[in-house]
């Protein structure tokens, strides 16, 4: 029980691993940590859908951690949960700007964040990772994570707005999955594959045929401005209304406007 309660793993991992080192407690905990990275490498193939996505706000700072696993069974446990946590709270301490800088991370036992992935493999037998993090810093911030901690958002606003509709953009944000913030932050390479798709399509179809490429290429802008009314989050309407999310903010306070947005969602 006590190395149990030391390294979280199962009764009988613990019991052989005593009988291994043969009463060494110190012993036995490398053991079991020998074995997680045993896991981790026998594992190295398979996909870890599963998991728990966590998130918190710290005066203008929000953070979002997911941890990924294979089943889950896994997934609904408390400890794996409270290990999610765990994680994002020593990210928190140490505002770790990017997901390379928390791996490296060391808890209050003097142990890496990536030890500690490594460590709820060989306790879950599982293939375990760090799938995603993320930090944003803004004025004022909001977070939303969906029933299922499967998928979550943070957002950063230029200053504060109502809590209430803090909360109903971050719901739309998780919920519809914009690509950016507005047109203005699109990442160049998606703005490029949209454009060609659109352009193709225009080719394509037979109306056209004939027409000049820059006369197609002018149809397709008009393509492109659709797919960023759908796939940005100010110009995407508010689920069930007519207005944008850019009308729905400015209501509120004409002012106000996003600044940061992080999207996560396990299996995307």
């Amino acid at each position: 029980m006590k190395l149990r309660k030391m390294t979280g793993a199962g009764m009988m991992d613990c019991k052989k691993a005593l009988v291994e080192a043969e009463g060494d407690f110190a012993r036995a905990q490398d053991i079991i940590r020998e074995k997680g990275k045993l896991i981790v490498a026998k594992r190295a193939d398979r996909v870890a859908t599963e998991g728990v996505v966590v998130s918190k706000i710290v005066g203008q700072k929000a953070y979002l951690l997911c941890l990924a696993c294979e089943t889950d069974f896994v997934a609904q446990n408390a400890d794996y949960s409270a290990s999610a946590q765990a994680m994002l709270d020593i990210a928190v301490a140490a505002d770790a700007a990017d997901r390379e800088t928390l791996l490296a991370v060391k808890n209050a036992e003097g142990r890496t964040v990536e030890e500690m992935v490594t460590e709820k493999s060989g306790q879950t037998g599982e293939k375990i990772e760090l799938a995603y993090y993320a930090r944003i810093e803004a004025p004022y911030c909001a977070a939303y994570v969906h029933f299922n901690k499967k998928l979550g958002t943070i957002l950063g606003f230029n200053k504060a707005v109502p809590e209430e509709v803090a909360h109903t953009v971050a719901m739309q944000a998780t919920a519809m999955a914009p690509v950016s913030i507005s047109e203005a932050d699109c990442p160049a390479e998606v703005v490029e594959h949209e454009r060609k798709i659109a352009v193709e399509a225009m080719k394509q179809d037979p109306k056209n045929a004939g027409k000049p490429d820059n006369i197609l290429e002018k149809i397709a802008e008009g393509k492109m401005r659709k797919f960023f009314e759908e796939n940005t989050l100010l110009n995407q309407l508010v689920v069930g209304e007519k207005e944008t999310i850019a009308e729905y903010i400015r209501k509120a306070d004409k002012e106000a406007t996003i600044v940061a947005y992080k999207r996560f969602a396990l299996g995307e």
